[in-house]
């Protein structure tokens, strides 16, 4: 019989708890809206978003588009400035490029 503590085992996988949520209703058209554009500071994500502003002003040359860029990718974005992009448009575009 040894003198040793019992061994713990830990799960690495965790438990994920994430309330469901809606998407957001689809818009009927883009003529006149105000788009923002949330560059969350990576390059291919800001390449990615130059190519779809492009597009977006060729099919909808009405919109009006204001850019939103986070101050590190590795860091949340400060609540201030989501409320100031909710405020501020009416559909957002945001990507993600790694």
């Amino acid at each position: 019989m040894s003198n040793r503590p019992p061994t713990t085992t830990f799960d690495p996988r965790g438990t994920v708890t994430a309330a469901s949520v809606s998407l957001a209703p689809r818009v009927k058209s883009l003529d006149a809206l105000r788009i923002g554009i949330f560059d969350n500071s990576k390059w291919n994500a800001s390449k990615l978003l130059r190519a779809v502003m492009s597009r977006v002003e060729r099919d909808a040359p009405d919109v009006r588009f204001t850019r939103y860029t986070k101050e590190s990718f590795s860091r949340l974005a400060p609540d201030d400035l989501l409320d100031r992009v909710a405020a501020e448009n009416d559909v957002v575009i945001s990507a993600i490029g790694d």
